[in-house]
């Protein structure tokens, strides 16, 4: 499974995905310090209420982009080789669809979950670094807090990997890309909304019950490879 996944990685030719998620890293993590500058010097008002708001609207924000990366990989690794009828040369090789399948769908799973992770990590330690020297939040940073935090990423960032096979579904309907795409941004205002009284994107459990969704369909899709029409 490892040897297809590795020969899927170079064939689909990930730069543009790599090359991606650097510019998001870095846009979100500008946005985020300059909108609590900008918020805190124009409106004369604290951006959030406390350190453990700011990290929830950071992984908000991260989420999001991540979901819709993810449909982008299941649009150009599952959906358009079915349009270009290319998945039908892979299905000739001596190995079984559900092994080629399982090795895609494990490509945009495996990513989804690293990149989430790793983008989290990196905007929270650009915040944590300018706040200690701006304190645009207050609060203390103490090790418990770090370690509740790196928890919660972690775990966010499991059930975006098995949220990001929900847009599967509707692609495979018709092999299509608006739909897959466009079903992504659903499930981001799904659970990315975020204010003072309720917050969606705080509420672990319900990226975790997607993630389920997410990973029956994974399972369903694998299940019945061998019916699809090339």
């Amino acid at each position: 499974m490892w040897q297809l996944m590795k020969l899927e990685l170079r064939k689909a030719k990930l730069g543009w995905y790599i090359r991606g998620a650097i510019i998001a890293n870095l846009l979100i993590a500008c946005f985020f310090v300059v909108f609590m500058g900008f918020i805190e010097t124009m409106e004369g008002e604290v951006p959030f209420t406390s350190i453990d708001e700011a990290f929830i609207v950071i992984g908000a924000l991260v989420r999001a982009t991540f979901i819709i990366f993810a449909s982008v990989l299941i649009v150009r690794i599952i959906i358009e080789e079915y349009k270009n009828k290319t998945i039908s040369i892979l299905f000739t090789y001596p190995i079984q669809r559900k092994k080629i399948f399982t090795a895609k769908l494990g490509i945009i799973g495996f990513l989804t979950f690293f990149v989430t992770l790793l983008t989290n990590i990196f905007v929270a330690f650009v915040f944590l670094a300018f706040n200690a020297k701006y304190h645009f939040v207050q609060g203390d940073v103490t090790l418990d807090l770090l370690v509740k935090q790196g928890l919660s990423m972690i775990t966010f960032a499991i059930a975006i990997a098995g949220t990001s096979f929900i847009p599967l579904y509707f692609g495979m309907k018709k092999k299509s890309v608006p739909a897959t795409i466009i079903s992504s941004i659903f499930i981001v205002f799904l659970i990315s909304s975020h204010n003072p009284v309720v917050s969606i994107a705080s509420i672990v459990y319900i990226p975790l019950t997607l993630a389920i969704i997410g990973v029956y369909i994974a399972y369903v899709s694998i299940r019945n490879i061998e019916k699809v029409d090339v």
